[in-house]
Formats: structure tokens, C-alpha cells, sequence
């Protein structure tokens, strides 16, 4: 079997699972086994290891007392849990299962507990809120789940080889965008969806969050972010959902990519991660970081409030 693709773009791993017939998970899965000397079972492992992580932080992520460091953030899963939880949501329990679970790793994480970089910490909520919600929405496996991480996995390696994963270099459209493409390709191949049809769900998951400044009040992965989260799941569904429809992207996954890279280039540094643009620099976001570090941010000073940017 041919195992010689790499992660240069996303058309070679489209090629490769293709010519095999076989999913992408599978073929990343084979040849990393082969690449580490190590069992596959062995990879696969790991790997579960990593999805349990994540499963892990939905029942503590949901408290209702959970509270950041900061006390900025906290509860808003709760929240979402209860309206999914009575029947009472808008857009039923798959989507707002879906809202609930990306709010809680997210909190999760901003109150120090377990943190899932997946691919990064301010983007930690997408990917698994969207294969957990898969499994316990949807009925799939764990296992299927697991091997669908190796397919996000690839997507987020290319779009590290070609792009950004975070929002220092590329704004939040390299952190979120990227997690909400690995996600939207994993949830098509559970679905039973083409390569083709991967494709073109991370192409639209890109697209559609494309230019995402990376703006957090007080430089911490709080505000916006969380919420961020909860809009990078939906919109992961919503490109999958596209594409396993037999919608296709006028512009190639690869060049969409390709973009974001370029768009992240041209953004100001302001508005990656510096916390000085965009929501942080309103009057409430500058009040906010007074809450927190007692002082007022003044303009170059950085994210957190060290003065290290200033110089």
C-alpha cells in the first residue's frame, strides 16, 4: 500500500485516500504506525488517549459555580446544558449539545483545569464538541471517533505547513478557522463522506470564518473566545453539512488555505493576539483589564499587561 503522501496539502491526502479506497484516518493512521516502528493499535491508543482528555472535561466544564481565574467567564455552559437539556432550544440537541460542549472545554480550560489544545487552547472547544456531540448525538462509536481525530489531525498539519495555527501570527481565523476546518472534515468522514466531500468542508469551514481578527480583553483566552468557540462548532456543522449535501467549493481547500495565509499576513498586529484592537481596546474591554490586573492598559502595552510589547 502507498504511504508516501505527505502533508503539503490537502489534494495530496484527498489523492492518496482515493487511490487506497480508504479513508483518510486510515492511511494517516498506517503510516504513522509504519513512520514510529510502533503497532498500529499502539497509535490508535494514543490517540483515544487524547479523545478521552477531551470527553473529560464536558461534566466539570458544565458547572454551574465553574469560574476563571479571572472571574470573567464561567456558567455559560451551564446555561446552554439546561436549555438543550429541557427541550427548549431553538435548534434542538444536536446543535445546542454541540453550543454547550464547546462552551465547556472552553471554560474548562480558562479556569485551569484540563486544557485541550486542539489545535490550539483559545480554539480547544471545536473539535471535540463536535466529535462528542457525533457520539452522543449521533450514536458513532468511540472508535469511530478516535480514527476521525487522525483525519482532523492531517488537516491541521497542512494547514501548520502552509499557514497558521495561531492567532499571534494569523489572527483568530488561524486558531478557530483551522479548528473548525479539522473539525468539519472529521465530521464528514464519520458520516461516510467522500474525500472529495472532506475537502470541500474544510474549504467552506475556512471560508466562512475567514479574516477572524484575534482580539482578548485583558490578553486572556476568555472574551471572545469561549463564545468563538461555541460559533466554530456550529459552523463546522454547517460547512459539513454543505458538502456531504454534494455542495462543492468554488475555491480549492488548498487555496483557501493559501488565503488565510495571506489575509493573516495583512491583518494589523493590533488585532493578533496583542490585545490591543478590536474588542479588547473598547471601553469595556479596557475596563475589564483594569478589573483584573488593577491598572488601566495603556496603548502598546500588550497583552498582559507585563509591558513586554511596549518595547
Amino acid at each position: 500500500m502507498e504511504l508516501d503522501f505527505n502533508y503539503s496539502s490537502v489534494a495530496s491526502l484527498t489523492a492518496a485516500a482515493l487511490r487506497s479506497g480508504l479513508p483518510i484516518s486510515v492511511l494517516v493512521l498506517k503510516q504513522q504506525a509504519q513512520q514510529m516502528e510502533l503497532p498500529e493499535e499502539h497509535i490508535y491508543e494514543q490517540m483515544r488517549k487524547n479523545y478521552q482528555v477531551m470527553a473529560d472535561c464536558i461534566e466539570p466544564g458544565c458547572k454551574q459555580d465553574l469560574r476563571s481565574t479571572s472571574g470573567l467567564t464561567g456558567g455559560s455552559a451551564y446555561k446552554m446544558r439546561q436549555i438543550s437539556e429541557s427541550g427548549k432550544s431553538l435548534t434542538g440537541s444536536f446543535l445546542s449539545g454541540a453550543l454547550y460542549r464547546a462552551l465547556a472545554v472552553s471554560e474548562l480550560n480558562a479556569a485551569m483545569g484540563r486544557i485541550v489544545a486542539a489545535p490550539t487552547a483559545g480554539s480547544c472547544g471545536i473539535l471535540p464538541a463536535a466529535l462528542l456531540t457525533m457520539q452522543e448525538e449521533k450514536g458513532f462509536s468511540e472508535r469511530d471517533c478516535v480514527m476521525s481525530l487522525f483525519t482532523a489531525s492531517a488537516v491541521g498539519m497542512v494547514i501548520a505547513n502552509n499557514a497558521s495555527l495561531a492567532g499571534a501570527q494569523g489572527g483568530c481565523q488561524a486558531e478557530c478557522g483551522s479548528a473548525a476546518a479539522m473539525a468539519a472534515a472529521a465530521i464528514v468522514e464519520l458520516a461516510g463522506g467522500t474525500p472529495g466531500m472532506v475537502e470541500n468542508a474544510i474549504a467552506i469551514a475556512i471560508k466562512n470564518i475567514l479574516g477572524l481578527v484575534c482580539d482578548p480583553v485583558a490578553g486572556l483566552v476568555e472574551i471572545p473566545c469561549i463564545k468563538r468557540n461555541a460559533s466554530g462548532v456550529a459552523g463546522a456543522f454547517v460547512a459539513a453539512e454543505l458538502a456531504l449535501a454534494g455542495i462543492e467549493s468554488a475555491i480549492p481547500a488548498d487555496e483557501v488555505i493559501w488565503t488565510m495565509k495571506k489575509v493573516g499576513d495583512a491583518m494589523s498586529s493590533t488585532l493578533k493576539e496583542t490585545a490591543e484592537g478590536g474588542l479588547a481596546a473598547t471601553p469595556t474591554g479596557r475596563r475589564l483589564h483594569e478589573q483584573v490586573f488593577g491598572t488601566a492598559r495603556e496603548p502598546g502595552q500588550g497583552c498582559g499587561s507585563c509591558g513586554g510589547c511596549s518595547s
